[in-house]
Formats: C-alpha cells, structure tokens, sequence
C-alpha cells in the first residue's frame, strides 16, 4: 500500500460517514464527526471540502431519484405480476450489501424482500444444492433479491474446501440448466458481480476493524479470504466463464468506488426490466368517526417508556 497513516485514516472515517442513513447523512456536518474520538479524518482545504460537499449532494439527488424509479418498477411489477430475482455476487467487503440496502430502502418488503442464507444446517447439506434456494423464488408480482446466492459453491465453497471436486463440476453442469428452467417458467433472473481491488478490499477490512459498528462483520472467513485473494481470484473467473449465459447474463460493477457503484447498478437494473409507471387510484382520507358513548381509557404511568431524551 502508497497510503500514508493520514490518508489511510481518511478513508476509513469516509466509509464510518458514508454507512450512516441517507437522510441522517445528508444533514451530518464533516465537523460534528470529526468529534467522534479516533476518527477525525484529515483536515481538508475549503476547496476539497467544498468538491467534497457538492459530490455528496449530487450523489443523493441522483440516487433518490433512481429510487422514485425503483417505487415505480415495484408498482409494475406487483400489477403485471412479474417475477425478478437477482443475484449479487462479489468477494467479501465489495458493497453489496450496500446496493441491496439502498435499491429495497424505499420498497414494500411484501413485494421486494432480500434473501441472505445462512451456512447449511446437517439437514441441508443432504439436500439437492438448489433446494433451499427453491424455497425463496418468488411468486407473481415479487422481487427476491440474493445476498450470496447458489453461487457460493463455485466461490467460497470451492475455496475454502466445503465441497469436493465431483460437487463443484456437478454444480457447473447443473447450474445452466436450473437457471433457464428458471427463466422458461417466467422468473427473469440478473446477475451482478461487484468487483473491488486488492488494495480496496484492504482499506475496507481496516474501516470494519476500526468502526464498532461493523467489526461484527469481519468473521474468520473474512479474514482468510484476504490471504486466498489469489484462489477467489481464479474462482471468480472460472464462474463468470462457465455460468454466462444468454438466458441470464453476468454483469459486472466497478465497485471501487461505492456510491459509483450504487448508482451504476441500480440504473442498470433499471433498464433490465420493461417496466412503465402505473397509475394509482387517488386516495382520499375519510373522515374519523365520533361517538358520544365513547371514553377514552387511561394508561397507566407505569407502562410508558422513560423519556430519557
């Protein structure tokens, strides 16, 4: 790494700053987080905090207005009764997560939900691979969006030694062919892989090694992937070649720069899907009923929450 001490703190305070929600970033001041202890970032020139500043309005004008499309997208999708799901796919710390929290921030959960699977149970592991994926497909009129997905077997799996050599060609042979199934019965499948750096996977391990908030997300998995980049590496290439295909395309994002890489994917995915805006019924609000007969019961004191703040 080039990175001085300073610099490499700048990037880390970035990342602490830009995990925070949308609306309670776009009001939070560079000098009110330099307060948190340990975490000032760099002192920056008027000029640099200014092109700073205006970058992250043009940022949040951007993504909240790909997010206005996605209410739209989700509107259609819920009255033609189409079916959406998509895949994300990257290695450790390459953002998507954040993709997913913002494309679904807006939506009805009933219409677009997120499926992220935990490791298989014992029972699972004697199951068909596929089958506990199945179970999260969705129905007309849903959007189903994997964080991981069928694609761990021709990554971690493959890497870290959780399947064998037959498992892994097995899957390669199978995984077309259960993904045209897929689209044959009508569920429109898109595949996204985030790629980062060496050096940008790096940075972003050291702001979850710093940040409280996100150290729960570096596991010893996390950890070793960084001495086996060489393996994933591979992996990764091995996948993208034998799983390409016409009926369900891999796609990928320059994630390097994650607000970049925000904007990109949801734009793209966006154009991926015919959608067109549907009119809503306009709603009117009745008015309350009042009846005379009617008392109001007293709560207790003791049931009320504590106004700390």
């Amino acid at each position: 790494m080039d990175l001085d001490d300073s610099e490499i703190m700048q990037r880390i305070s970035d990342d602490l700053l830009d995990s925070h929600d949308e609306e309670f970033e776009l009001e939070l001041e560079d000098h009110l987080f330099a307060q948190v202890p340990g975490m000032a970032p760099a002192r920056l020139s008027p000029e640099e905090a200014l092109t700073r500043k205006v970058a992250r309005q043009r940022y949040f004008r951007e993504l909240f207005r790909l997010q206005i499309e996605l209410v739209k997208l989700q509107d259609w999708v819920a009255d033609t009764g189409h079916k959406v799901v998509i895949l994300f796919e990257g290695r450790d710390a390459a953002g998507k997560g954040g993709v997913i929290k913002r494309i679904t921030q807006r939506l009805n959960p009933r219409i677009c939900r997120v499926a992220a699977l935990p490791a298989p149970n014992e029972r699972e592991r004697t199951q068909w691979y596929f089958q506990r994926y199945v179970s999260h497909l969705p129905a007309a009129g849903e959007m189903v969006l994997f964080d991981r997905s069928w694609y761990n077997r021709a990554g971690v799996e493959r890497v870290m030694g959780f399947c064998d050599e037959q498992e892994y060609q097995e899957f390669f042979r199978t995984v077309p062919d259960f993904e045209r199934m897929l689209v044959r019965s009508g569920i429109q499948v898109i595949k996204y892989w985030f790629s980062i750096s060496d050096d940008e996977q790096y940075l972003r391990f050291m702001g979850r090694i710093q940040d409280p908030l996100k150290q729960w997300k570096l596991s010893p998995m996390d950890l070793e992937s960084r001495r086996r980049w060489e393996q994933y590496t591979k992996a990764k290439e091995i996948m993208l070649e034998r799983t390409h295909i016409a009926e369900a395309p891999w796609w990928v994002v320059e994630a390097v720069d994650k607000k970049k890489a925000r904007l990109n994917c949801i734009q793209h995915l966006l154009t991926q899907i015919p959608y067109a805006e549907v009119k809503r019924p306009t709603i009117q609000l009745p008015p309350r009923e009042h009846h005379e007969d009617y008392v109001r019961r007293p709560v207790p004191k003791e049931m009320f929450v504590p106004e700390t703040y």
